[in-house]
C-alpha cells in the first residue's frame, strides 16, 4: 500500500509502482522454454509539476507587494493538475484538506510561501492544516486566495464612470457568505498604487498575508477574508509608486474607532427602522409652503454626555415640546478634532463614534422622525483636513485632491480641496449625500460653505487662482457636481431638502436643474442674517439711520427659497451670543431679543436659530462646555424660551406664516418707513387671503395709540404680544383685541390704534379666524 502520508500526485492513488520488472519465460514454437530477458525496467509516470513562477513574483507575493497576489496564490490549473500556494510565512508546516477529507502536505517554496500539487483537473474546495509550532495542535484556515472577486462587471464599470450612485455598497468592508463560508470582503479605490493590503486586529496588523488583487483599469482592490466579522478593526496599507507605505483609514468605512484612534471598523447593521409613515407624508409634503422651523444642534455638547440612544429621549422631548419642526445636526461624519465641530472629516461615511454606533444613530433618527421631527445633516464637500491616516495623498499621489494648489488647497482653513473633475471623486462624494439620506433616513443635507466652491478666487488672491476655460472665475466642476448632486438626491429621496450655506450673489442657487440652476431647494438668506444683526447692534437710537437693513430683505425675497438662519457661526469667535448683540441693560436685551425674534419667525422664510439661542445663552457658545441650562431659573431666559415655543405654535396654526413665504401675494408692507420710531409693519396672507398682521418697535419708548392701515376692517385679535409678563417683558398691549376704525391711511380704508410695546412685537389677526 502507499505511503498515507504521500502527496497526491506524487504515486498512483491505487497500488504501488514496482521497482523493476520480474523475468518472465518464453517458449517457441517447438513448446521449448527459454529464460530470455525480461523487458526493460518500467519507471512510474512523471508526477505533475508544480505551475513555475518566477523569484519576481513569488518574493513581491511573499512580502504582500505584488499587484496580483491572486495569480500566485491560491488554487491554478497547471497541466492537467492543480497547483496551490498559500503564504503562511510563520507555519511549521501546511496542508492542503480536500473537502473529501484528503490531506496533501505542502512544501515550503519561498520566504513563507508553501506550495502543492493536486492531482484533478479540476479546481478543488479546500482548506488550509496548518501547525504552528512542533508542539501545536494543527489549526484549519479558510485561503483568503481561494475566491473570487465580490465585485461584479457591473460594480467596476459604473466605479469607472463615476456613475456608482451606492458606492458604499460596492466598496468598503462588507460582512458577507462567499461559497457558505463567512468572512468580510475589503474593496478600496487606489489606483496609482503598486501594491495593497489589508491590516488589522484579525492579523496582528501584519497584512502579507492580506494582500489585494488589482481589479484591472478600475482603480479598485479587492480582497475577501474569511473569519473576520463586524468589529474587526482594520486600515488599508498601500504601497505607493514612490516605495513608501501608508496605513489609510478605509474612505468608505461606515463605522470607526473613537477619536484619537483613527483605525475603521467592520459593521453591519440590522436596525428595523418605523418611520414609514413619516416618510410616506414626507414624500407628499410641499416643502415651500409648510413651516419649517429648525433647531440646529452641536449634538456632543446640548448635554455633554449624553449618547445618541439617551438624545432619542432628552432631545426628542425637548424639540417636541418646543414646537420645532425640524433639527439640524452640525456634522455627524468622522472628524478627528472635536473642536473642529465636524467641519474637518476624515470619515464621510461613519457617524461619529464619540456618540454610540451607526445603529444607535439611526435609532435617534427614527426616534424623532416619530415624534414628527424631521432631521437635517451638516454635510461638507467643499473641503477635506490633510490628516495623514486619512484621504491626504491617498494612495501617495493626490488623488482626492487637486494636485495644483491654487485649485487644491484652501487657504483660509488649511485644508484640502476635492478635485470635482474627477468622475470618481464626484462620485464618491454623490453617493455619500444619498448614502446618509438613504442609509440614515434624513430628510435633507445642509451643504456648507457653497460660496467657496462656486469661484476659482474664493479667499485667493490675484495669481493665486486659476480661471477656467472660459478665462472667468466660477468654478464650473463645482457647479456641474452641484447640479448632479442635488438632482440625485430628489431623484432617489422623495421629500427630501437640499440647503445651500451660500454668501454671495450667485444666480440660480434654488432654481431646478433643468431651468439651468444648481437645483437647492433652499439657500441660507445670509443677507438677511448680516444686515439685521447690524440692525440690532446699533443703539436704538441711531437706529433709523439703519433702517434699510431691517427692510432690505423684501426687495429680494422671491429671487431665491429662503432659510432665515441664526447659525452657530454668529455665536462664536468672539462674536458672543445673539443676546449679547443688542445694547442696554439685561431687560433690554432680552426685549431685543424677543422682538427679533418675533420679526425672524414673521418674516417670509423658513427659520433657524442655534440651540441655546431659544432661551436668551449670554456666553458665546463653546463645545467644551455645552449649554448654561440652568439659565431658565431666571424668569428673562425661561421668558424667551417660551415666546420660542409660542412661535413655534403660532406658525403651525396660522398658514399665513409659511403658505405663500416664496409668492410676492403673502407679505405687503403696512408701514415700511417709519425710521424715526424703528418700527415697520407687514401683513402676511395664506393663500386663501386670510391675513395676519404684524408691528415690530425697536425702539426703547412705547407708542400709545400707533396708527396701522389694515387689510380689511372688523375686529382684529391679537394672538402674540413679546413684551407679555409671561415672556419677562413690561406688559404694554391691547387687552387682547382691538376694533379697526374707518380712517383711510396709506392707500386703505381702515386702520387700528395700537399699543405697541418698546423693544417689542405684537402679531394681530381678524377675529373670525381666531378659533377658540
Amino acid at each position: 500500500m502507499p505511503d498515507a502520508d504521500a502527496p497526491l500526485g506524487r504515486h498512483r492513488a491505487d497500488a504501488p509502482v514496482p521497482d523493476a520488472a520480474p523475468a518472465v519465460p518464453a517458449t517457441d514454437e517447438s513448446g521449448t522454454a527459454d529464460v530470455v530477458a525480461a523487458p526493460a525496467t518500467q519507471t512510474a509516470p512523471a508526477a505533475p509539476a508544480a505551475l513555475a513562477l518566477s523569484e519576481h513574483e513569488l518574493g513581491a507575493a511573499a512580502t504582500g507587494s505584488y499587484h496580483d497576489p491572486h495569480a500566485v496564490l491560491g488554487a491554478h490549473p497547471y497541466e492537467g493538475a492543480v497547483t496551490v500556494r498559500a503564504l503562511k510565512p510563520l507555519a511549521r508546516a501546511v496542508e492542503v484538506v480536500l473537502s473529501d477529507g484528503t490531506a496533501l502536505p505542502m512544501e515550503h517554496e519561498h520566504n513563507g510561501i508553501w506550495v502543492a500539487v493536486v492531482e484533478r483537473a479540476e479546481l478543488p474546495s479546500y482548506r488550509l492544516r496548518v501547525r504552528w509550532s512542533d508542539d501545536a495542535e494543527p489549526v484549519e484556515l479558510e485561503d483568503p486566495y481561494r475566491f473570487w472577486p465580490t465585485l461584479g462587471e457591473m460594480d467596476l464599470h459604473l466605479i469607472r464612470e463615476g456613475r456608482h450612485e451606492e458606492l458604499w455598497t460596492a466598496l468598503g468592508s462588507h460582512v458577507r457568505e462567499v461559497d457558505g463560508v463567512a468572512g468580510t470582503s475589503f474593496a478600496v479605490w487606489a489606483p496609482s498604487a503598486r501594491a495593497v493590503q489589508v491590516v488589522g486586529d484579525f492579523d496582528g496588523w501584519d497584512g502579507r498575508a492580506h494582500a489585494l488583487r488589482s481589479l484591472g483599469g478600475s482603480g479598485v482592490w479587492e480582497l475577501f477574508v474569511p473569519g473576520v466579522g463586524a468589529g474587526a478593526v482594520y486600515k488599508f496599507r498601500i504601497l505607493g509608486q514612490d516605495g513608501t507605505w501608508r496605513d489609510k483609514a478605509d474612505p468608505m468605512a461606515r463605522a470607526a474607532e473613537v477619536p484619537p484612534a483613527t483605525g475603521s471598523i467592520v459593521t453591519v447593521s440590522d436596525y428595523e427602522w418605523s418611520d414609514d409613515a413619516w416618510l410616506a407624508r414626507r414624500a407628499q409634503t410641499d416643502a415651500l409652503a409648510t413651516p419649517m422651523t429648525t433647531y440646529e444642534v452641536h449634538l456632543a455638547s446640548w448635554r455633554p454626555g449624553l449618547s445618541y440612544r439617551e438624545l432619542a429621549v432628552e432631545l426628542v422631548d425637548y424639540v417636541k415640546d418646543m414646537g420645532f419642526t425640524h433639527v439640524e445636526f452640525m456634522p455627524l461624519a468622522e472628524h478627528p478634532f472635536g473642536g473642529s465641530w465636524g467641519y474637518q472629516v476624515t470619515g464621510y461615511y461613519a457617524p461619529t463614534s464619540r456618540l454610540g454606533s451607526p445603529d444607535d444613530l439611526r435609532h435617534l433618527i427614527d426616534a424623532l422622525h416619530q415624534a414628527g421631527i424631521g432631521v437635517i445633516m451638516d454635510w461638507v464637500p467643499a473641503h477635506f483636513p490633510k490628516d495623514e491616516f486619512a484621504l491626504a495623498r491617498f494612495d501617495g499621489t493626490p488623488l482626492y485632491e487637486h494636485a495644483d494648489p491654487r485649485k487644491g488647497e484652501h487657504p483660509d482653513w488649511g485644508t484640502y480641496v476635492f478635485d470635482l473633475g474627477r468622475r470618481e471623486v464626484r462620485n464618491f462624494l454623490v453617493a455619500n449625500a444619498c448614502y446618509w439620506l438613504e442609509e440614515f433616513h434624513v430628510d435633507g443635507l445642509r451643504v456648507d460653505a457653497v460660496a467657496s466652491m462656486l469661484y476659482l478666487d474664493y479667499s485667493r488672491e490675484e495669481g493665486q487662482w486659476i480661471p477656467n476655460e472660459y478665462g472667468g472665475r466660477e468654478n464650473l466642476e463645482s457647479i456641474d457636481f452641484l447640479k448632479e448632486v442635488n438632482a440625485t438626491a430628489y431623484k432617489r429621496a422623495p421629500g427630501i431638502r437640499m440647503i445651500a450655506e451660500e454668501s454671495t450673489s450667485f444666480p440660480g442657487v434654488t432654481k431646478p436643474t433643468d431651468q439651468g440652476g444648481l437645483g437647492f431647494g433652499f439657500k441660507w438668506n445670509m443677507g438677511w442674517m448680516h444686515d439685521t444683526l447690524e440692525y440690532i447692534s446699533e443703539d436704538p437710537i441711531h437706529r433709523q439711520y439703519h433702517h434699510g437693513e431691517l427692510t432690505f430683505s423684501m426687495v429680494y425675497q422671491y429671487s431665491e427659497n429662503f432659510v432665515l438662519p441664526i447659525s452657530h457661526d454668529e455665536v462664536v469667535h468672539g462674536k458672543g451670543s445673539l443676546l449679547r448683540k443688542a445694547p442696554g441693560d439685561d431687560w433690554q436685551q432680552a426685549a431685543t431679543l424677543r422682538a427679533y425674534l418675533a420679526f425672524q419667525w414673521t418674516h417670509p422664510g423658513k427659520q433657524l436659530i442655534f440651540m441655546g439661542t431659544e432661551f436668551g445663552q449670554g456666553t458665546e457658545w463653546s463645545e467644551e462646555t455645552g449649554l448654561p441650562w440652568w439659565l431658565l431659573e431666571h424668569p428673562l431666559h425661561s421668558g424667551v424660551q417660551q415666546l420660542v415655543r409660542d412661535l413655534n405654535r403660532l406658525k403651525l396654526r396660522f398658514p399665513a406664516l409659511s403658505e405663500l413665504d416664496q409668492d410676492p401675494r403673502g407679505f405687503e408692507w403696512l408701514v415700511g418707513d417709519d425710521a424715526g420710531r424703528n418700527t415697520i409693519a407687514f401683513v402676511r396672507r395664506s393663500a386663501a387671503g386670510d391675513p395676519v398682521v404684524v408691528v415690530v418697535n425697536f425702539s426703547t419708548l412705547p407708542w400709545e395709540g400707533y396708527r396701522v392701515p389694515m387689510p380689511e376692517g372688523g375686529a382684529w385679535v391679537e394672538l402674540l404680544n413679546s413684551d407679555a409678563p409671561v415672556y419677562g417683558g413690561s406688559g404694554v398691549g391691547n387687552l387682547g383685541r382691538v376694533e379697526s376704525e374707518r380712517v383711510p391711511m396709506h392707500g386703505r380704508e381702515d386702520s387700528v390704534r395700537l399699543n405697541v410695546p418698546p423693544l417689542g412685537a405684537v402679531v394681530l389677526a381678524p377675529e373670525r379666524l381666531v378659533k377658540v
